[in-house]
Order: structure tokens, then C-alpha cells, then sequence
């Protein structure tokens, strides 16, 4: 391992990320002196490839407490009822913002907001930008806006480990190549993303592997409902890594999920048919693929040759994988698409260590619960990036005194096919206990230093000591819930409960 000794420079804050959330932040600092670490190209952010759209209450018929009481329904018990409202109660305002940064947001013949319906939502509230495309848009503008922010230092590195002394996060050390650089910092924020490449199904780009929360776990932060990975149900099942998506808002167009004989799948499943909550529709999706259905999205009836003008991104895809939605139905399979937990943080985005915030799909906030509603991603990201950049903006100061700065962790090579088909197989769609205690036993073999395998473990042991189905947790061993709770632990915690007993006894508190 290498270790970085030389401190170059100072910043009153870092983000870690430039995806929609880290980008919200760095914008909102201002004045602060940021510095922004982007490991690749904006279209390598998670958030540009987001498909469906921002979901806000706009239409007179609806108001933010039904978009509340829409998320806590999907939530399935473990939202946190006074971030579901703050979140929701902020969303016209951030739609709002981006319209100011030139966000050019799909409107209907009077020229209002066209807003849309996806699944598990009572009232159409989703906005979208060019039709499917509503996460380059939004991505293509904060960008742009970031870049020509004179408070904005913006360079393309890797976050190799937190600088810590004591529990206060100081800064960070970055890698560039082969070289490593200690930055001292008023603020670390990781906004890094999800972990959805640490399956072999994925929608995500190849750098979702929780990096940011390997760094927060390996500093000492507390995380939060690791166990809760929310599988798309209808990812392109044509080829590809990752597979492309076909938004859920094709549903709520009136597409149907059937299989190879035309009978529609979701019949007899939940009274919602194909608008119910993706968890339902992909265990729904799955159940029939393992019984040798083949599944199809069939776009035919309801939406037919609009398509191109409405989906113009699904109607790409598709022709890249060689299929015609305008007269076959597209194939589909469930695929690892968004973690719900994360880094535990507070209202403000606060984690458990001094100096140290998270925003956005690395952050466990409490918005999502079990099972994230429909189109409340990137409206978390806008929300958050800008109360945790309020948050540092109030709370600046000089800091303690750094020590040395930390050992890092080798850079991080492609992960392995066998950990992505391990957590597939294992850590997927449907679980239970013998496939996840093999999966620890692989994953306790890996290197120590090798991050995509400590959060593949974190994990498949928070999946492990969750001993109920709730929302996209399924355990084929504890089919019924039981009492809601949260679970949170350190990665002390976790290595002390697998190294003292397999089943866990000590935090199986959830």
C-alpha cells in the first residue's frame, strides 16, 4: 500500500462525486472554495442515465402530503416520516431551480409542466426533460453550470481514504494514476453513488461499487439498511453490461408485462397489475423467468409508433440491440438499479463522523425505506445536495489540526465476475440464509483490501441479519415481516458479529 505524505493544498470543502447530487452540493457552497473529484465523464454518473423523471406535486389535485403518503407506502415501514415530508414538501422548489440553471422540462399545450405517472404513485407528478432522457438533461446543465462556478475547482482523480484524527474527518486523499495527494478540508461530502455493479444484472455504470461507502466504512462511520437493494424489473434483457433500461414510465403509459404466450404476467399479483411497486413487479418478473417463462415488456397496444417521440432513449436502445418495440414486445429481466441504504446521515446529511457528509444513492437518509418510490431519486439528490451544502455553510470554521495522512487501499481494478454472479446468484431478487452464509464464506476470503469485496460483504451480512421479507429484502426463509426497525452498525460491528457467530445474533436487531 502507499501512502500519501504530501499535503498540496487546502479547500473549505470536497464533494466526491459528479453525479446529480454532488453537483447540487458543489454549486450550493458558494462561496465556499470547493474542490470537485470526478473519477471519469459525467456520462459515467449514474445520474445521466436516469431514464424516468423528478417527481414533484404540481397538478391541483395533488399536494405533497400525497407524495408523502405514496412514498411511505412504498416504503414499506421504514421511511422516516419527517424526512419523507421535508423531501417532498421541497420538490417544486428544486424543480424550480433547475429551470433557472436552463433545464428545458417537458410542457403540454397550455404550456404547464407535462407530468407523467409511474408505478406505486396515486397522482401523474413526474416531470421529465426530453421525454426519457431526464437525467443527461439535468446532469448536461448542472455540468455546465458547475464548470463556469469561479468558486469550483474541478479535477479528474479517485478518493483513496478519508484523512481522519480521531472521529473528525479532516480530508481526504486522492489518486491520480500511480500518485496520491493529501488535501485537507473544512468538508469531505461523498456523493459516489450506488453499488449496482457489484452484480453480474445491472443497470448501473461499471463505477457504481460503493466506493464512497468502503471509504466511510473503512473510516468508522456508521451505516445504514445495506440490506435493501432495489432491483429494476425491466432492464433490456438483450446483451449488454450494463443492461439498458426501459423506464417504468412505459407502464404507466399502459405497457404490459407478458410472457412468451401474450398472458399478462402481473394478473392475480397485486390489484395494481403493472403499476405496482417494483419490488412486487420484480420478484413478479423474476418468478416467471425461474419457472422458464420468458418475459416481455409489450409497448405494442398502448403506445405503438409514438414511442420514438416519447421514449426516444428506449426506442434507441432498442434499436441498438437489435429489436423493434414497434412490432415485437422487448424483453426483460430484474437488474441491480438502486441501494437504498447507505452512509446513516441526518436531516442535514451528517454522518456519525465530524466533517464527514453524505447526499444522494450513497446516503441512507430515511427517504426510501424498503423500496424507493418511482422517480424519487434524483429529487433526493437535488434536496440534499443543497441542505448539506447549507448545512457546511453554516457550520464553518477553522478545524482541528490534522495528523499523518492515511494508508490507501490499492486502485480498484474491474470486479471480478465471479464476487458480480456470487452477489447475483446469492444476494439478489430472492434470498435465504444458506446462499447468504456462502456468500460471506467467499467474500471472507478476499483480499482486506479489496473494496468491492468489503461492501459485497456488508452487504449480503446486513441481508443475513434481517430476518423478515420487507420491501426489496426478500428472504425465501422469512416470507412475513416483522416488527419495522432500521439497521445500523459500523464495520467494527460487522466483523465482530461474523468473526463471533455466523447467525449473527448480536445485531440481528432488524
Amino acid at each position: 500500500m502507499s501512502t500519501a505524505t504530501a499535503l498540496t493544498r487546502r479547500y473549505d470543502a470536497v464533494v466526491v462525486g459528479a453525479g446529480l447530487a454532488g453537483l447540487s452540493a458543489a454549486l450550493a457552497l458558494r462561496p465556499a472554495r470547493v474542490l470537485l473529484v470526478a473519477a471519469g465523464p459525467m456520462d459515467q454518473a449514474a445520474s445521466s442515465l436516469a431514464q424516468g423523471g423528478i417527481a414533484a406535486a404540481f397538478d391541483p389535485a395533488d399536494d405533497a402530503s400525497a407524495h408523502a403518503a405514496d412514498t411511505l407506502a412504498a416504503g414499506a415501514g421504514l421511511c422516516d416520516p419527517r424526512i419523507v415530508a421535508l423531501v417532498t414538501a421541497a420538490a417544486p422548489a428544486a424543480i424550480g431551480r433547475l429551470i433557472d440553471h436552463g433545464v428545458a422540462f417537458d410542457r403540454d399545450d397550455t404550456g404547464r409542466l407535462a407530468l407523467g405517472r409511474e408505478a406505486a404513485h396515486g397522482h401523474a407528478r413526474i416531470v421529465h426533460a426530453g421525454g426519457d432522457g431526464t437525467g443527461f438533461a439535468v446532469t448536461a446543465a448542472l455540468t455546465r453550470a458547475a464548470a463556469a462556478a469561479d468558486h469550483i475547482t474541478w479535477i479528474a482523480a479517485s478518493a483513496a481514504a478519508l484523512w481522519t484524527r480521531d472521529d473528525d474527518v479532516v480530508g481526504l486523499v486522492l489518486r491520480r494514476g500511480e500518485a496520491t495527494e493529501a488535501i485537507r478540508a473544512g468538508a469531505v461530502v461523498l456523493a459516489t453513488g450506488g453499488i449496482g455493479a457489484l452484480y453480474a444484472e445491472t443497470t448501473n455504470p461499471t463505477a457504481a461499487r460503493g466506493s464512497g461507502l468502503a471509504l466511510a466504512a473503512r473510516a468508522g462511520a456508521a451505516l445504514t439498511d445495506l440490506e435493501f437493494v432495489q432491483f429494476h424489473p425491466t432492464a433490456i434483457a438483450a446483451g449488454g453490461d450494463p443492461l439498458p433500461l426501459a423506464t417504468e414510465a412505459l407502464r404507466g403509459a399502459g405497457a404490459r408485462l407478458v410472457d412468451e404466450t401474450g398472458t399478462p404476467i402481473m394478473e392475480g399479483i397485486d390489484p395494481a397489475l403493472d403499476l405496482a411497486p417494483r419490488d412486487v413487479v420484480a420478484r413478479a418478473v423474476y418468478g416467471a423467468r425461474r419457472r422458464g417463462r420468458t418475459v416481455f415488456l409489450d409497448t405494442r397496444t398502448a403506445i405503438g409508433d409514438r414511442l420514438p417521440a416519447l421514449f426516444p432513449t428506449v426506442a434507441s436502445l432498442c434499436r441498438r440491440a437489435g429489436i423493434d418495440p414497434l412490432r415485437q414486445p422487448i424483453p426483460v429481466a430484474p437488474a441491480a438499479h438502486y441501494h437504498m441504504g447507505g452512509i446513516a446521515v441526518d436531516r442535514h446529511g451528517r454522518s456519525s463522523l465530524k466533517g464527514l457528509w453524505a447526499c444522494g444513492e450513497v446516503a441512507g437518509t430515511g427517504l426510501h425505506g424498503a423500496n424507493r418510490l418511482a422517480s424519487n431519486s434524483l429529487l433526493e439528490a437535488l434536496v440534499y445536495g443543497e441542505r448539506v451544502a447549507h448545512d457546511i455553510l453554516g457550520r464553518a470554521g477553522d478545524r482541528a489540526a490534522a495528523g499523518k495522512a492515511p494508508k490507501t487501499v490499492p486502485a480498484r481494478p474491474a470486479p471480478s465476475p465471479r464476487l458480480r454472479r456470487l452477489m447475483s446468484d446469492q444476494v439478489g431478487v430472492v434470498r435465504h440464509a444458506a446462499g447468504l452464509d456462502a456468500a460471506l464464506t467467499v467474500l471472507a476470503g478476499q483480499a482486506p483490501d479489496d473494496d468491492d469485496a468489503l461492501v459485497a460483504r456488508l452487504i449480503a451480512y446486513a441481508a443475513r441479519a434481517r430476518r423478515e421479507s420487507r420491501g426489496a429484502h426478500c428472504r425465501a426463509d422469512y416470507p412475513l415481516a416483522a416488527t419495522a426497525r432500521r439497521f445500523t452498525f459500523t464495520l467494527a460491528e460487522a466483523m465482530a458479529d461474523i468473526a463471533a457467530d455466523p447467525a449473527l445474533p448480536s445485531r440481528a436487531r432488524a
